[in-house]
């Protein structure tokens, strides 16, 4: 890191100083980051190493459901707005740091009547006439300026990290994004999921009042007893006591989109009540390399720019233990009547440099460069934990994704197997070669197993959710850079036509 020279210089190289201007504290240097050549979990589930096109990953389920709430939610989500919000402040901060670079001028004008001490020193010994006016009129009015040089390049410091943070705000509200789209097609796929458990479980609750009423009559006909009708009857009762969870977690999940689309939650109950199934899975997801990922997850790019921002501040602080040299000037008129005020005789001016130096604080201004050293030591903290949790992020999600589409190739066998023991179970029931408790036991595995096959579906679809979410895709598209500077430029205007 390359520091400007910490003694003041005399003379020549002094003025040298003053026209060039240096700027003390370290230079920023991006941190170099290695990553691995290749993702550790094994491509099991459809993923490739080519180059990611996740740019819109949602449109790969093919739902249109799907694409509709992810647009508006990117249109009205209050996160997104907060984010935006942000940005703007953070430009605005930026351009209050760039305009110390130049000079300030003021304009004023006065007047006051005012009466002067006749026995102040000096005049009272004078023995003036009594002719002489002590109580007059004052008419006053010019302008003054002041340029503050910046020669230890404290400003020009402040004007860096201003800058970095409208960067990394900028990057926060695509990682607010990022978010938002996951959460959005996370909780509609929830809806979808839990539907479709809602069906299974009211399919078998109607298959298994049939088996009750079967058991009912046979027991009337003395041809079974009384436990294989209570026996039923608890099956019956325990699978109906899980339709209240269901339609409690769907109307749960309709209300958590209702908010993430900025609405009142029951608003889009209408739209998703009825029944879809969970979208399709996409036949392959390239994920692209490790080093890509540096590039594209925006809380990289963010936790990067905080780091250049207090890297940056180390310069702010430093500069404040070397002299400010100033430029000031003052012009105007000043009169004692109204009918002269503006004469060539009223005029009054003065300019020239000013130097002002602290030379002694108790030790604020060096516990303040410590206090931005630590700051940047926490920044890079930071940033290096923040590259290691995305490629862990990635790494979870690829063999979750992977290692669920195993799990639901097996439950669909469990499926499978389940059905054809319950066709069975009953035909041998119904000969009188087994017991109804071979029946229930069926019933029960294939509800159990159908439940689990849908909550499967379900986890898969997230898991890949999770997957585009952890590769930081999405906000590629619907980030909108230009409504953003456009917000800001109707903002001014409307601000400066107010002036």
């Amino acid at each position: 890191m390359k520091y400007c020279s910490q003694i003041l210089l005399p003379g020549a190289v002094l003025a040298l100083v003053l026209l060039q201007g240096c700027a003390v504290g370290p230079n920023y240097q991006q941190p170099k980051t290695a990553a691995p050549p290749q993702w550790n979990a094994p491509m099991a589930g459809g993923e490739t190493n080519l180059g990611p096109s996740i740019a819109s990953w949602w449109k790969s389920f093919k739902d249109p459901q799907l694409d509709s709430l992810i647009e508006r939610a990117a249109k009205a989500n209050h996160d997104l707005r907060i984010a935006g919000a942000r940005v703007r402040e953070a430009r605005g901060l930026y351009r209050i740091a760039a305009s110390r670079l130049g000079p300030t001028i003021d304009a004023g004008g006065s007047y006051a009547r005012q009466n002067q001490s006749k026995n102040q020193p000096i005049i009272r010994d004078l023995n003036l006439p009594s002719s002489v006016p002590f109580e007059n009129n004052v008419y006053q009015a010019g302008f003054d300026a002041s340029w503050e040089i910046d020669v230890f390049g404290g400003t020009r410091r402040s004007v860096e990290a201003g800058k970095a943070e409208v960067t990394a705000a900028e990057f926060d509200r695509r990682n607010v994004l990022v978010t938002l789209l996951g959460e959005v097609a996370r909780n509609y796929v929830e809806v979808r999921g839990f539907q479709r458990r809602l069906e299974i479980a009211k399919k078998n609750l109607k298959t298994q009042e049939e088996a009750l009423a079967i058991t009912q009559d046979r027991f009337k006909n003395g041809l079974t007893s009384d436990l294989d009708v209570q026996q039923a009857a608890t099956l019956l009762a325990a699978t109906r006591s899980v339709i209240p969870l269901l339609e409690t977690s769907i109307e749960a999940s309709i209300h958590r989109l209702d908010v993430l689309l900025g609405q009142t939650p029951g608003t889009l109950k209408a739209e998703l009540s009825q029944p879809a199934p969970i979208p399709a899975l996409p036949p392959a997801v390239p994920v692209g390399l490790p080093s890509d990922l540096l590039r594209r997850r925006p809380d990289i790019q963010q936790a990067e720019r905080q780091l250049a921002a207090a890297t940056a501040r180390i310069g702010v602080a430093t500069a404040d233990l070397f002299p400010k040299f100033s430029l000031t000037g003052l012009a105007g008129f000043q009169s004692t009547s109204a009918s002269d005020w503006f004469n060539a005789d009223s005029r009054f001016w003065s300019v020239g440099p000013t130097v002002q130096w602290r030379i002694f604080d108790a030790g604020r201004i060096r516990a303040n460069i410590r206090v931005q050293n630590a700051r940047q030591e926490q920044a890079l903290a930071v940033y290096e934990k923040t590259v290691l949790t995305s490629f862990e992020e990635v790494e979870n999600s690829l063999i979750a994704y992977a290692k669920e589409q195993i799990r639901r190739r097996s439950l669909e066998d469990a499926v499978k197997s389940s059905q054809d023991s319950l066709h069975l179970a009953n035909q041998l029931y119904s000969n009188g070669l087994v017991s109804f408790i071979n029946v229930l036991d069926a019933e029960r595995s294939v509800y159990l197993a159908e439940d689990a096959l849908a909550d499967s579906d379900r986890f898969v679809t997230e898991n890949l959710i999770s997957l585009y979410k952890a590769l930081g895709g999405g906000w590629e598209t619907l980030e909108r850079p230009s409504q953003l500077a456009q917000a800001g430029t109707s903002r001014r205007s409307t601000t400066d036509s107010a002036r």
